[in-house]
């Protein structure tokens, strides 16, 4: 009955709509250029009172809702222009259009304009934090996944996990839609990102009910470059990084626009040599096994990313986008382990194992895309998404025990492992938004479902003959099916804001083992439905203090790999074993903020976690340990936050970020060590302009210690990175050269005990690196000034991406 009663309301707001008195128009440059992100503020006539603020969206336009008959003007404020005061305005009907605003350069000549403005490195806004990537030159030669860890907020743990405010589970979109991929497979695919192809990450906490519910720490959304400008432009650049070794990227893009179509499009590639090492000191029944591992990575990865877009006329606009993702990897570790008993000078054994890999990755994603807008404030989108992954990989594993001084073999054991992935996800979304009720009403429907195949054919290599091994032989299908509603409505209340949503969810999920032994674990099916409220009140107290208060509720799903209950050989004495009893963990999260002047933000929030699961290593047998996960404990976050974005004088801006939060785990299982945790995390970045154009930036972070997966207390690690740049030829060509790591301070150190076993552990990477880039953009960027520019300009309104 409160289904139907919920469904009956939804539909019925769509008829009991009404206009609002709304103000819009658009912020553009001297050359018609769109100028993003920046602050509208609109005041009484005579700016005594302050009303209301805007913030333009990425083509520039800007909306003013809910406002009462009357007299008005509008402030804008952008650094490199000046600043901009409209003359009183009177608003009398349903819409007040300004029409186009056109900012003047504080840098004119007397043909053309010196655009001096650019976007700041991180932009606080009041739902989501923005990284652009592209004010940052330390981000010369990263991957995308290299560059999260400079966002602001974030920390990458010593397992390649993403921590948002002291939870991980974050959700990665790309291009404001979630990824196909999860765990290393989407690790493995942001490290073939380019930052040069990148243009923002967007770090969405506190997502509203529109947002799929998946993510304990909420979104990450990272968005790739599109340039805006009318005709035909690009760039191309390329870069070397060495570290222990050469690694060499490159990326061509380029923009054919006019006011009907937008053909775009991006080739890059990255290919050169790696180094990661681990080391785990291992104490189980009386013995210490002191595992050390090198590994170098050749890797070539190449990515394409082409779209198209139509602007039927002013309302509809019909879009693709089709990208892609081929990586071959070839990889070499060499592991050496003494073995020896708990009290002894020297070891009885030592293991001496490889591991010789080779795969290859291929990622097809494909987009069609239906945008309608109105002047009223209708807007109605619909996506149509085709996800198409696929892995094979091929693992030679030799095993030789040599006695304690290694002059004479033991026994020997050698392992051949093939492990094809496939996966195919279909998705189709609709949302729809409107006035209704005196604010703005959104809804709308979401169906995803995901098929993955993963094979694991075992070989053991005996006098050179490879015999499958049916004891560790498996094919696991996992098919999973989500279907979503949500309402979201928000309303504006002179200095409030209102805001409050409802998401749910029902998910369908079906995993099958297929083996050659009987298994009791072979299929697990789910099926269940999730409600997810979100809201928040936002309160103006004046021009230049804001309040919020968010809450949202959300779910951390287990990754496929995660539930495939075969275990799997990592090396002659580790497993890892999936678990297909595995729940979901479910967050709460509660924040209060306070924004000043829209760039300083603090913030307190709390979080808990209920069947928190953690990775656990367990000991089987007297020298045997297997990795699985399991929901052992449920975690409660305190977090503290600030940032601020500042620029001190004209020629030296600043940006930090601090998080300092307090973990506490409470034992659901009794093999697991309750565990607190006071932890700090610290971003800087100092940019400097120097004479002659360059510029030169100084930055670092650091985590002190903290908890991984629930399980690893870990020490400190951080990083301190220098870069500089300087631009030729009329700023077309950039030259960045940039040092990261330069004390090597980065990599981990921890420690874990389940149960009787103990591990202490160390690792990284060839982190310490410098990096050469050149980036050269070519074509037309700008729009000479003529009389017809505004009727090209009336056909782009309310298009997609313009």
């Amino acid at each position: 009955m409160k289904t139907n009663i919920f469904t009956i309301a939804i539909i019925l707001t769509t008829y009991f709509s009404f206009s609002q008195s709304t103000i819009k128009g658009k912020v553009l440059d001297d050359k018609v250029n769109a100028i993003p992100s920046v602050i509208v503020s609109l005041f009484n006539e005579d700016k005594s009172r302050f009303i209301k603020a805007a913030i333009a969206e990425n083509d520039g336009s800007f909306i003013i809702e809910n406002i009462k008959a009357g007299r008005y003007l509008i402030t804008i404020n952008s650094l490199g222009f000046k600043d901009y005061q409209s003359p009183v305005f009177e608003v009398k009907s349903s819409l007040k259009d300004l029409g186009n605003i056109n900012m003047i350069s504080e840098s004119e000549t007397l043909d053309e304009v010196v655009i001096k403005a650019e976007k700041p490195m991180v932009q606080v806004l009041a739902d989501k934090t923005v990284f652009n990537v592209q004010n940052t030159i330390n981000a010369a030669g990263d991957s995308g996944f290299e560059l999260l860890r400079k966002a602001p907020g974030v920390i990458i743990d010593n397992n390649d996990n993403l921590i948002v405010e002291g939870k991980t589970g974050v959700l990665v979109y790309i291009d404001d839609k979630p990824s196909v991929l999860r765990g290393q497979d989407l690790v493995n695919y942001l490290k073939t990102i380019q930052s040069s192809d990148i243009d923002a990450i967007e770090i969405i906490t506190q997502p509203s009910s529109r947002y799929d519910a998946e993510g304990n720490a909420g979104i990450i959304n990272i968005k790739f470059k599109r340039d805006k400008s009318l005709g035909v432009n690009g760039t191309v650049s390329s870069g070397l990084t060495y570290g222990e070794f050469a690694r060499i990227n490159n990326s061509a893009s380029f923009n054919n626009r006019n006011k009907k179509t937008s053909f775009y499009g991006t080739l890059s590639n990255r290919f050169g040599e790696s180094l990661s090492f681990i080391n785990l000191f291992r104490t189980q029944n009386g013995a210490i096994f002191d595992a050390q591992t090198e590994t170098v990575f050749d890797n070539n990865s190449n990515n394409i990313r082409t779209g198209f877009d139509w602007y039927a006329n002013k309302k509809s606009t019909f879009g693709i986008i089709l990208s892609g993702n081929f990586n071959r990897s070839d990889s070499n570790s060499d592991s050496r382990t003494p073995i020896t008993d708990v009290g002894s000078n020297s070891p009885d054994q030592v293991l001496i194992a490889g591991s010789d890999t080779d795969s290859k990755t291929s990622n097809i994603y494909l987009n069609t895309n239906y945008r309608f807008n109105t002047e009223k404030g209708v807007s109605l989108n619909v996506d149509l998404d085709y996800g198409a992954y696929s892995s094979d990989r091929d693992n030679l594993q030799p095993n030789q025990y040599f006695n304690g001084n290694e002059t004479q073999i033991i026994s020997e054991t050698i392992n051949y492992m093939l492990t094809p992935i496939d996966i195919n996800l279909i998705t189709a979304k609709v949302d729809y938004e409107q006035n209704a009720l005196k604010g703005k009403i959104g809804f709308g429907v979401k169906f995803s479902k995901i098929v993955t195949d993963n094979q694991f054919d075992f070989f053991d290599r005996i006098n050179g003959q490879d015999i499958i091994n049916e004891d560790r032989t498996n094919d696991f299908e996992y098919d999973e099916q989500i279907n979503a509603l949500y309402v979201n409505y928000n309303k504006q209340y002179k200095k409030f804001n209102f805001q409050v949503g409802l998401r749910i969810e029902n998910t369908i999920s079906d995993g099958i083992l297929t083996s050659l032994q009987d298994d009791q674990n072979d299929r697990v099916k789910r099926n269940y439905t999730d409600w997810f409220p979100s809201g928040g009140i936002t309160y103006q107290m004046n021009q230049k203090n804001s309040l919020a208060l968010t809450y949202s509720r959300r779910i951390q799903r287990p990754n496929y790999q995660s539930l495939n209950p075969f275990e799997y050989k990592i090396d002659e004495l580790s497993f890892r074993r999936g678990n297909p009893f595995l729940q979901p963990q479910y967050t709460d999260n509660l924040k209060l903020s306070h924004t000043y002047n829209y760039r300083l933000t603090t913030s307190v929030s709390y979080s808990f976690i209920s069947d928190f699961f953690a990775q656990v290593t367990e000991a089987v047998g007297d020298d045997q340990n297997f990795i699985s996960q399991r929901n052992v404990a449920n975690q409660k976050i305190i977090n503290l936050g600030i940032s601020y974005p500042t620029s001190l004088n004209k020629w030296w801006s600043v940006y930090f970020s601090l998080n300092a939060y307090r973990s506490i785990y409470e034992a659901t299982n009794e093999d697991f060590l309750e565990i607190s945790q006071n932890t700090m995390s610290f971003y800087a970045q100092n940019t400097f302009k120097l004479p002659k154009g360059f510029r030169a930036e100084v930055s670092g972070w650091y985590s002190s210690p903290s908890v991984w997966g629930g399980t690893y207390q870990t020490k400190s690690l951080g990083s301190l990175n220098i870069a500089v740049q300087k631009k030729f030829f009329d700023d077309k060509l950039t030259a960045r050269l940039a040092f990261n790591d330069v004390l090597f301070t980065s990599p981990w150190q921890g420690d874990t005990q389940f149960g009787d076993l103990t591990i202490n552990g160390d690792g990284g990477n060839d982190s310490r690196q410098v990096r050469f880039n050149l980036i050269y953009n070519f074509g037309r960027n700008e729009i000479k000034k003529a009389r017809s520019r505004e009727t090209g300009l009336e056909d782009e309104k309310n298009r997609i991406g313009s």
